[in-house]
This record gives structure tokens, C-alpha cells and sequence, in this order.
């Protein structure tokens, strides 16, 4: 019987023709994901408890559980960046190679938190739905020009973000106690903070790029809201756990702060009863910050080469 190859991303078909010729081309049959969703934990199990050496997986969960069950299971590749939804001490218990497709969704990403800075500044999607409504109001938007962007977090996301931002004329504040004194801040509209505190006092703006873990987990919390200006906007483009919602919405609804956009959330699709969604300062979007044309067609070469290369190597030292 022939090793098999399990593939969860719901994107991963519109590009497979780039992808499957290579996998068939070293011996292994394919299992698609045909749910049209995020997989569960039972139903990788299902597919995956035997014959599947490798899986590219989207943000389908492979925990600790998932990861016992796949009995044969070599390499992960992650389609896409975070690695959250992965557990990586159990999966290096259990000698399963993990790599993810770095370099691919950057630009796409970034380009998505431009986009919610501008429509929470100009409060386009609320104006453009009240002109639908018949009303013809006016709100009072700002720039984004000579305001501060706060980062969390500047990996290869928040580089992109922080170039784009540098065009539209603004300073730039960067939180991330993992980078030093880098080449980035030889550029002086771009400034260190020491401590999120600082960054959440003194941006105008704020947009989150930084991985979940235990350190960052609702780094956006009552404390940090309540240090923001009240004309502060939040972006995050990262994980949903990142925010506390029920003191962002609490915020919200005191003004304590003037917007938050997010295309992410801790639970998704949110309920129908989810009360940041009815709130005019609160823009939500369905995880599409990687999901471009450009950005899909790199995470499936370079998540399948990823994969490919890992089991490669798993071969040799047998």
C-alpha cells in the first residue's frame, strides 16, 4: 500500500495543479479535505491514523491527541506561518519534522492592515452602508499621515507593514523584546519601545504581528486599552487570542478608544450573537489576510517543496 499525503487547506485546490504532479511524482497518493471547512481533531484523525506520512495543514488542529493518532505521520508542513495550532513539544517527542512556508503571505497580510487603518479612519464601511440606507452623513475621519503606528511584533509581516506606513508618512514604534538594535532603526521616523505599556500611550495606531503563545495571549487586555488615547485605533491581522474582546468591546462601547478592526477572532465564524459585531466602531473580515492570488499560490509550492524535502530527509536516515 502506498504512503498518502493529507492536505487540509480549503485554498490549497485552486493551485493544484502546481502541487499534486510533485507529490505523485515521489510515490505518495493524496487525501484532499472535500469539507469545505477548518477540519476537526476526529476527522484527521480519520483520514490520517494510517498510511499518512505527511500532512499540510492549514489552522486545522493538530495537538497532542491528533498527533498520537497520525501513528505513522513523518513531517508537517504548515500552510501559511503561525504555528499555533500545532503542538510542537509533542510533535518533537514524537520525532515529526515541522517546518512552515515562510516569505509567502507578508506582503498580502500587510497590505490587509493598510486597508483596515484606512476604513476605520475614514469609517468607510459604516458611511458606505448608512448611504445604502438612504442618509447622506458626513463623519469625521483623520489621516493617517504624521501619526504613530505602534507594532507588535515585526517579523517579516511587520516589516511589510512598517515599509507601507513609512510611505504614507508616518512614525513608526516598534514593540518586539526578540529583535536588538537592527538595521530597521537606522531609519529615524522608526523608533524602539522597551515595554507595550509605552508603545500603547503614544501610538495613534496600533497593529498586532506577533505568533501566539503564553507571553502574548491577550497582550491586548483592560490594563493596555485603558493606557491607549481615547482617538487610538487597534489592528490585528495576527491571532484573535491576542485581544481580550470582552474588554476590547468594552472599550468600545465607553469610547475609550475610537475603533478596532480585526481579521481574526478567538472563535471562528463568531457566533450570530457576538457583541462586537454590533458595534459601528468594529470592523471584523473572515481570516482573509493571506488570502490573495499571489499569496496562495506561494504557500501551496513552497508548503508542498516544504513538505517534499522534509520526508526526503526522513528517508535517508532510515
Amino acid at each position: 500500500m502506498r504512503n498518502k499525503v493529507l492536505i487540509t487547506p480549503k485554498s490549497f485546490g485552486a493551485y493544484k495543479d502546481i502541487a499534486y504532479p510533485l507529490i505523485r511524482e515521489k510515490g505518495y497518493d493524496i487525501i484532499e479535505n472535500t469539507l469545505g471547512r477548518t477540519m476537526t481533531e476526529d476527522e484527521i484523525i480519520g483520514c490520517a491514523s494510517s498510511d499518512v506520512v505527511g500532512i499540510i495543514v492549514g489552522i486545522d488542529p493538530l495537538s497532542a491527541r491528533v498527533l498520537e493518532g497520525c501513528r505513522q505521520l513523518r513531517a508537517v508542513s504548515k500552510y501559511g506561518m503561525g504555528l499555533d495550532n500545532i503542538d510542537l513539544d509533542k510533535a518533537r517527542e514524537l520525532k515529526i519534522k515541522v517546518d512552515r512556508a515562510i516569505g509567502t503571505n507578508n506582503v498580502s497580510v500587510a497590505e490587509l492592515a493598510i486597508g483596515l487603518m484606512l476604513s476605520l479612519a475614514r469609517s468607510i464601511p459604516y458611511v458606505s452602508h448608512r448611504v445604502r440606507e438612504g442618509a447622506w452623513d458626513r463623519v469625521m475621519g483623520c489621516e493617517l499621515f504624521n501619526k504613530k503606528l505602534g507594532l507588535v511584533g515585526c517579523g517579516l509581516i511587520g516589516r511589510e507593514v512598517c515599509k507601507r506606513a513609512l510611505g504614507l508618512g508616518m512614525e513608526i514604534l516598534i514593540y518586539d523584546p526578540y529583535i536588538g538594535d537592527d538595521d530597521i532603526f537606522n531609519n529615524s521616523n522608526i523608533k524602539k519601545c522597551d515595554n507595550i505599556d509605552l508603545l500603547c500611550r503614544e501610538s495613534d495606531f496600533i497593529s498586532l504581528h506577533a505568533p501566539l503563545t503564553e507571553e502574548t495571549r491577550r497582550i491586548i487586555n483592560k490594563d493596555t486599552l485603558e493606557l491607549m488615547k481615547p482617538t487610538a485605533i487597534l489592528i490585528n491581522t495576527s491571532r484573535g487570542e491576542l485581544v481580550d474582546e470582552d474588554a476590547l468591546y468594552q472599550a468600545l462601547t465607553e469610547n475609550n478608544i475610537r475603533g478596532a478592526a480585526q481579521d481574526v477572532f478567538s472563535r471562528e465564524p463568531p457566533g450570530e450573537d457576538e457583541k462586537l459585531l454590533k458595534l459601528d466602531n468594529f470592523i471584523l473580515t473572515s481570516h482573509i489576510g493571506a488570502y490573495t492570488k499571489e499569496a496562495v499560490e506561494k504557500m501551496v509550492a513552497v508548503s508542498t517543496k516544504n513538505l517534499l524535502r522534509m520526508l526526503e530527509d526522513w528517508e535517508s536516515t532510515q
